[in-house]
């Protein structure tokens, strides 16, 4: 595919595991994503490691600071050669702001994306952090914020996605976790959708990890969820 719409996430504790899992993916087929765990005990060696492989990047750190920090962090995950990286957007507009500036000014520039809310989040977990209304009118809130402070994309739940669509236009990516193939665990998501819900409901790219990557043969699982988008 040209333009692969799955991203595996390689949600492990060692760089180890993680590269053993990455031998048995192409490429050309999926990228892939690394989050805080491994990102945590590997560092950036894991991250090039990967990108020597050929595969592009997800760098999934959610930078949640002062402008001036994730203005920096930015930089240094853009410097790692990372195809894609994210923020949070409650931190605002201001730290939005500068984190485009600083992707801009790298020698490669990253897709810049924003956390509105988490997938694992359900109406009670909304509440209880003081946030009040309706969880879609508040990520679309948040996506408008992204869209205005020069962000390529968030990340949302599938369940979001035609509202946001319509609300931000085609070009605005929209990237979606809680991604789960029809029959399998749902585990600890709670606003999830199939591959072809998704794509049909407006995703750009869909990140998937263990319906993939605890498959006994895991590009043949990536190859069914292929088939399931046709």
């Amino acid at each position: 595919m040209s333009d692969p719409r799955i991203i595996v996430a390689l949600d492990y504790a060692t760089a180890n595991d993680a590269l053993q899992m990455a031998d048995q993916i192409d490429p050309k087929r999926a990228r892939v994503k690394v989050g805080k765990e491994l990102f945590t005990r590997s560092g950036p060696s894991v991250v090039t490691d990967l990108v020597s492989r050929g595969f592009d990047v997800f760098l999934d750190l959610k930078y949640h600071d002062i402008p001036h920090t994730v203005a920096k962090a930015c930089a240094a995950a853009a410097d790692l050669g990372v195809w894609m990286l994210n923020v949070h957007t409650l931190g605002g507009a201001a730290m939005m702001e500068a984190a485009r500036e600083a992707v801009d000014s790298a020698s490669t520039q990253p897709i810049l994306i924003g956390v509105t809310l988490l997938t694992s989040m359900d109406q009670t977990t909304f509440e209880q952090i003081g946030l009040s209304g309706n969880m879609s009118d508040t990520v679309i809130r948040l996506a408008k914020m992204a869209k205005s402070s020069g962000l390529d994309g968030i990340v949302c739940s599938a369940q979001e996605a035609s509202a946001l669509r319509e609300n931000l236009g085609d070009a605005f990516q929209l990237i979606t976790p809680g991604i789960r193939p029809a029959g399998s665990d749902v585990g600890d998501q709670h606003r999830i959708m199939t591959p072809k819900q998704a794509i049909e409901a407006g995703s750009h790219y869909l990140v998937i990890g263990r319906p993939i990557t605890a498959a006994s043969d895991p590009m043949q699982a990536l190859a069914d969820i292929e088939k399931s988008l046709l």
